[in-house]
């Protein structure tokens, strides 16, 4: 495993399993983006709502690596779902990217009685090569069986929120059944997970941070994982991980610390 290692999709491409998110890097997103991108990052998370889709762009124009190279994901509001805004939100998120097409298109949140309608949509954008997959994020097993029955094309993505406290087996296990990529936001729990002693100890064991033993961990479990960082150092230290594999039981003790405790909203019951 590399920091370049990729997943099969169902669609046939491939998706980097270690990338960068940008929620809340805000004026700094474009020097994070282009420190990532030198340290050996192909992977770059965004999304409309974040509002910085434009220093992504710049930051991809100005690093001069190939696009082909490259697997740059966003995803669709609540609102423009909500306003039926499915194409002229996408569209304009292309402009702001600065990019013909995205790799990955993704429904933000399972918004009642939006999300199947916008996915047709966005099976539409799939099928122009406008976007070369697309997919869901905060989609629980209700959530997701709801869409497959009643459109055409899998998802070959589910992001969620998972982190050691996180852990939610049932939609992982249906997303694998299913073949859609599983992908962690969140994977530190917002920093709740970064004291814990168990998680200390395992990084002391292999002169490892507790961020780094999360992000191996995850890897190690065939998850997508992208962590923010808008510091260079950190987010070099987050790419640290590819030297050192966890044993069986390291990644049994992680499994049961699982708390079902989130640090961001819960799909069922979201208002925004």
């Amino acid at each position: 495993m590399k920091i370049d290692s990729k997943i099969k999709m169902n669609t046939g491409t491939e998706i980097y399993q270690f990338g960068l998110g940008v929620w809340q890097s805000g004026p700094e997103t474009k020097e994070a983006v282009l420190a990532a991108l030198k340290a050996g990052y192909r992977h770059i998370d965004t999304a409309a709502i974040y509002k910085n889709e434009e220093a992504v762009g710049e930051a991809i124009r100005e690093s001069k690596i190939p696009r082909e190279e490259l697997f740059i994901t966003t995803k669709l509001w609540n609102q423009d779902m909500r306003d039926h805004k499915v194409m002229e939100a996408f569209e304009l998120s292309l402009k702001k990217l600065g990019l013909d097409y995205v790799d990955l298109y993704l429904i933000h949140w399972p918004v009642k009685n939006e999300y199947i309608p916008s996915y047709k949509i966005m099976e539409e954008i799939y099928k122009s090569g406008r976007a070369k997959a697309i997919g869901v994020s905060n989609f629980k097993t209700h959530h997701l069986q709801d869409l497959l029955d009643n459109t055409e094309i899998v998802p070959a993505v589910n992001q969620m929120e998972f982190n050691p406290q996180m852990q939610d087996y049932d939609i992982l296990e249906m997303c694998r059944e299913k073949g859609i990529v599983f992908e962690s936001w969140s994977p530190l729990g917002s920093g709740a997970c970064l004291d814990d002693e168990e998680l200390k100890e395992i990084g002391r064991k292999y002169n490892k941070s507790v961020a780094q033993v999360i992000i191996r961990w995850l890897l190690q479990k065939g998850i997508v994982v992208f962590p923010k960082s808008v510091h260079e150092a950190r987010i070099k230290e987050n790419a640290d991980v590819f030297d050192f594999e966890l044993t069986n039981e390291d990644i049994k003790l992680i499994d049961g610390m699982n708390k079902n405790l989130r640090t961001g909203a819960d799909p069922d019951t979201f208002t925004f």
